[in-house]
């Protein structure tokens, strides 16, 4: 990956989440212009949306609320993914998680898969030489 491709993709994802923290709809809807597909997919394990989709509803159930980077952008092949920090309107974390990104041609986010929590662990039905034992 190429050092502008990483930059390019930063820009973009920053854009992306300055948009949801963005409390103003026109100014949040040239970040979603500069950085979100016409035809994007959001989706996480409450919610799928389509198109340049309006985020108001983030607002209306989590006034205040804002997020945090938590690594930084990794990009190859178009795909991306980084860890992020939505915090309270108190500053108190609320949840973590990580998104999975898609780029188009322009370099604009065309699918966003979003994870919350950390990950789980391994079932105990699982065979043992597959498992990390590193505690």
């Amino acid at each position: 990956m190429s050092e502008s491709a990483n930059a390019s993709a930063e820009a973009t994802v920053l854009a992306y989440l300055r948009a949801y923290v963005t409390p103003d709809m026109s100014e949040r809807r040239a970040l979603l212009d500069q950085c979100w597909a016409e035809d994007g997919v959001y989706q996480d394990p409450n919610t799928r949306l389509e198109g340049r989709t309006n985020i108001e509803s983030f607002h209306q159930r989590l006034p205040g609320a804002t997020f945090n980077m938590a690594s930084g952008v990794d990009e190859h092949h178009g795909m991306l993914r980084f860890r992020w920090t939505m915090l309270g309107a108190d500053g108190t974390a609320q949840v973590e998680g990580f998104d999975i990104g898609e780029l188009d041609a322009a370099g604009r986010l065309k699918r966003i898969t979003g994870f919350f929590g950390p990950f789980p662990p391994p079932p105990a039905t699982w065979d043992r030489q597959f498992v990390d034992q590193r505690e």
